[in-house]
């Protein structure tokens, strides 16, 4: 399974833009974008660093909150939601 996060929008320039996520910058191609791109933007990027996809804002941050919940409990899926006596 492809499981992509959403990564906000620092800065455009050139095609080409500027994002972060998880604390981690990465420049990635905007050539696959049918819509325009700015700063403080959310986006999907593909495995090779092209965003396809632009993501609002309130979709993006309970995203990106559910993984970063899911990462505390050791990325260990099964367990996820389980009742305290289930873990």
């Amino acid at each position: 399974m492809c499981l992509a996060a959403p990564s906000r929008v620092i800065e455009v320039r050139d095609g080409m833009a500027l994002t972060e996520c998880f604390g981690q910058t990465r420049e990635v191609s905007l050539l696959l974008m049918t819509e325009d791109v700015a700063p403080g933007d959310y986006v999907l990027i593909q495995a090779g660093g092209f965003a396809f996809e632009r993501v609002e804002q309130e979709r993006a941050e309970e995203a990106l909150a559910l993984m970063n919940e899911l990462m505390e409990h050791g990325g260990d899926a099964r367990s996820w939601g389980a009742s305290p006596e289930a873990a």
